[in-house]
């Protein structure tokens, strides 16, 4: 940061989906991918690149979990994607002809050439590397990329500290891979987080929070609620509550240890913390910028000249109707108009880009070190579920690109240059229903985590049985690695709880348990012959993530265990 500002901004986008690779298509499988592929990943792409084209230098923070990297730069979920390309054009020119006149023979030209310019930007613009088109935006200085846990695993409710470790190193590693550097940053899957606490277990020792094992791996920062910064109370498990009446883990007691929180009235999210005595800092989650976007009532998304997202056409499947009003049905609906709809997103930017201002204001008035705006959201959130909100978004790089007073920086850029000078002893929590982890252990998933823990522990017993396995041996194992990881996702649960899918995640967690159990019991046996020599070759290429995965990262880490 060059020059000297009233306050700065940055938005923080998280990027994830499922590991769907080979696991189907409609309605649920690869399509996901592909979706988010030409709905949110390419036109924001797009978007900053004509943003650089114009001389405007965007500057924001990014996150792209492990297991989304392994699948867009996959060869075989990438030639699906032509596919994917290919049909949407091929329904909106089926529709053409359907609608010989009229608004929604506009509206399937719209779309056919929309899906037209996805495909070229894919195939031209960043021919097929879409990591390496990110990549290239991380080097010239425009995003500061992070990390996640290798298959976004909800951190708080592994049993074993080696599956933590096992699941962020993996990711670090996998970054190095992707962009030739160390990641400085990480999102904590759903915000997931677990402070120290003391376990009672036979034995009585405290396990380190969660930022200890970022500390070990040169990970500097990471994010939250607002909630957890602007003065929630320690809840469940961090105030020494059992796990409710699902009782899959431990209670848990926090160590006896001061609560060194600055007073509540004195907490801000226009400014970073470190966490407890660790040298990792913490972002707390701006809300009143985040309301405007996330809120059903009061957000952008919600302005009733948007497209509608969930009525279809009966044929095509494409979208030609817009929200309409509050209250209307999906039958009353009226037909989308994508001029109003863009030019409303420039006037909900400069909106967004006041507020901005405003937050900062706030800040420099009572403080002498310049604040930081986060605002952090799902990144399919803008394209895929918000049609016009990648729109949204350039505009507001554009317009506070403009600014006097406020300047638009990357999360690592504000922390090298205004440090943390405070200390927060934070509480578990996430960024889920009520703050806590319900959404991932309910009545719905509490059948999942016996398997879950069960295998984390087999891990640990496999790495002390083998050590330093070699050859075909070693390759057994680290597939068996790759399952645990696999089966370890946030999705499976996230996916029931919410009711999207819940079959097929159920399906799919159930398919990993069993394979890394005759995995397991493979390398146990010493078992790599014909039959089940074919069954890990086919594993192989159904569940290919992580080429370098290191099963000994899954090294007991419990003290006497």
């Amino acid at each position: 940061m060059n020059e000297s500002k009233s306050g700065y901004f940055t938005l923080v986008l998280h990027s994830h989906l499922p590991y769907v690779r080979l696991a189907g298509r409609w309605p649920h499988g690869e399509e996901m991918v592909h979706e988010a592929l030409a709905e949110t990943y390419i036109p924001l792409l797009n978007a900053l690149y004509d943003l650089k084209a114009e001389g405007v230098e965007p500057r924001l923070t990014i996150g792209l979990t492990p297991i989304l990297l392994e699948q867009i730069s996959d060869a075989a979920l990438l030639e699906h994607f032509d596919l994917y390309l290919a049909e949407r054009a091929e329904l909106a020119r089926e529709d053409v002809e359907r609608h010989a006149e009229g608004q929604l023979h506009e509206l399937a030209i719209f779309y056919f050439d929309w899906y037209a310019e996805i495909g070229r930007s894919f195939e031209e613009r960043y021919k097929r590397d879409l990591v390496g088109a990110f990549r290239r935006l991380q080097d010239e200085g425009n995003l500061d990329i992070i990390t996640s846990a290798a298959t976004h695993a909800y951190l708080p409710l592994l049993a074993r500290d080696s599956s933590i470790y096992a699941e962020v190193k993996t990711g670090v590693e996998s970054y190095i891979r992707r962009f030739g550097r160390a990641p400085r940053g990480i999102w904590l899957p759903e915000c997931g987080y677990r402070p120290a606490y003391l376990l009672e277990d036979g034995k009585s020792y405290v396990k380190p929070g969660i930022e200890e094992y970022l500390a070990e791996l040169n990970l500097l920062y990471f994010f939250t609620d607002t909630h957890v910064i602007e003065g929630s109370e320690l809840i469940g498990k961090a105030a020494g509550d059992a796990l409710g009446p699902y009782g899959a883990i431990p209670i848990r007691k926090v160590p006896t240890r001061p609560d060194v929180r600055p007073a509540a009235e004195q907490r801000t999210t226009m400014r970073p913390y470190y966490v407890r005595a660790s040298k990792v800092a913490i972002y707390g989650r701006d809300s009143r910028t985040g309301l405007q976007v996330w809120s059903a009532a009061h957000g952008y998304p919600g302005d009733f000249v948007y497209r509608e997202f969930h009525r279809k056409d009966d044929h095509s499947g494409l979208q030609y109707w817009k929200i309409t009003g509050s209250g209307v049905g999906l039958g009353q609906k009226e037909l989308y108009d994508p001029r109003p709809a863009f030019e409303r997103a420039k006037d909900h930017a400069k909106h967004f880009a006041w507020l901005v201002h405003e937050r900062v204001r706030e800040h420099a008035a009572q403080s002498d070190v310049p604040g930081v705006v986060i605002s952090a959201y799902d990144t399919e959130l803008f394209g895929h579920w918000w049609f016009e909100g990648v729109a949204w978004l350039k505009e507001v790089l554009r317009e506070l690109s403009r600014s006097e007073e406020v300047g638009l920086v990357t999360a690592d850029d504000y922390l090298r240059d205004f440090p943390p000078d405070e200390i927060l002893a934070i509480p578990e929590s996430s960024w889920g229903a009520g703050g806590g982890h319900w959404t991932w252990l309910n009545p719905e998933t509490d059948w999942m985590w016996p398997h879950v823990h069960a295998a984390e522990r087999q891990m640990e017993k496999l790495v002390a049985a083998f050590p330093d396995a070699q050859g075909e041996e070693r390759e057994l194992l680290n597939q068996t690695a790759r399952e645990a990881l696999l089966l370890e996702s946030s999705d499976w649960p996230f996916l029931i709880s919410t009711g999207q899918a819940k079959e097929y995640a159920s399906g799919r967690f159930q398919q990993h348990v069993a394979r890394f159990n005759r995995l397991s019991q493979m390398a146990l046996t010493g078992d790599v012959r014909n039959q089940s020599r074919r069954f890990l070759s086919m594993l192989e290429e159904l569940d290919n993530p992580f080429p370098s995965v290191d099963y000994r990262n899954f090294a007991s880490r419990e003290p006497g265990n």
